[in-house]
């Protein structure tokens, strides 16, 4: 496999069962018609009140914050690339009993996959390492939304991303690349960050960073206008190994050294003229 989309689409197919049942995902806890992802919970505040809209999630995984959106009463679209992945999201989706729709397609395909004229875009948490190239990313939001439609992005922040995750010291050190890169970063890793313990077949990856300069211009120069940035000092996973973050609040967690030193992750919201 040669194709970054074959390599990492073989990663999350391998991952996504493991996944669904991790006590990271939670799963069970969506048979209680009140329950909520942790993801779409913190994202609540800035997200407002989307009852009536008509979503799509880009890169929906197995589905817990897509399932989580109709709860709140979008009614969603959920795609992405991996087939094992939407398997998962269906069943989530079942035991929820919320009718939401899955479709397998690559990011940069939605709109021939799922249409266009949607109120939202939803996206983030680990999706935009996954992309080489983030202007296009943008074009495919854009495309997406219908005018006055909104994108909503919480993700991993680039500085985060670009700390060397091997160092237990406390030191933060930049070791990855902070902006983007024509060429992928190729990984190797046996686990993943909600099944730790458990041993996988295809273990490679290929990712890109996109500093947030990057970022915030792709969303510009795609037509769409920025309406807020948020930089938080917490990440819904233990981004970093050897106990140097501790959980301050459910699947919430922050450096235990000086917090201020780090921007963990950042909200953006953007609206199609």
């Amino acid at each position: 496999m040669t194709d970054y989309r074959d390599v990492n689409r073989a990663a999350w197919d391998d991952r996504a069962a493991a996944h669904a049942a991790s006590s990271d995902y939670k799963v069970q806890r969506f048979a209680d018609p009140g329950h909520l992802s942790a993801v779409v919970r913190f994202d609540v505040p800035l997200l407002g009140d989307i009852s009536g809209l008509r979503g799509v999630h880009l890169q929906c995984h197995i589905g817990t914050d897509t399932v989580s959106l109709s709860r709140l009463g979008a009614t969603m679209t959920g795609v992405d690339f991996s087939p094992k992945s939407l398997d998962e999201a269906r069943r989530i989706a079942k035991l929820a009993g919320q009718d939401v729709r899955f479709v397998q397609s690559d990011v940069y395909d939605a709109v021939d996959a799922v249409g266009d004229g949607y109120d939202l875009v939803y996206t983030g948490i680990g999706a935009l390492c996954w992309l080489p190239d983030i202007r296009k990313w943008a074009r495919t939001v854009a495309a997406l939304l219908r005018p006055g439609g909104r994108l909503f992005i919480r993700e991993g922040h680039p500085v985060l991303w670009s700390l060397d995750y091997d160092r237990t010291d406390g030191v933060l050190a930049l070791q990855e690349p902070y902006f983007e890169t024509e060429k992928p970063q190729v990984y190797e890793d046996e686990g993943s960050y909600a099944a730790k313990d458990t041993a996988f077949t295809h273990n490679t990856t290929h990712e890109w960073n996109h500093g947030l300069g990057e970022i915030v211009t792709a969303v510009l120069d795609a037509g769409l206008t920025l309406t807020g940035l948020v930089e938080h000092k917490t990440v819904p996973w233990e981004a970093l190994p050897g106990g140097q973050m501790t959980e301050v609040q459910e699947n919430e967690w922050q450096l235990i050294d000086r917090p201020d030193r780090l921007p963990h992750t950042y909200t953006l919201q953007a609206v199609k003229a």
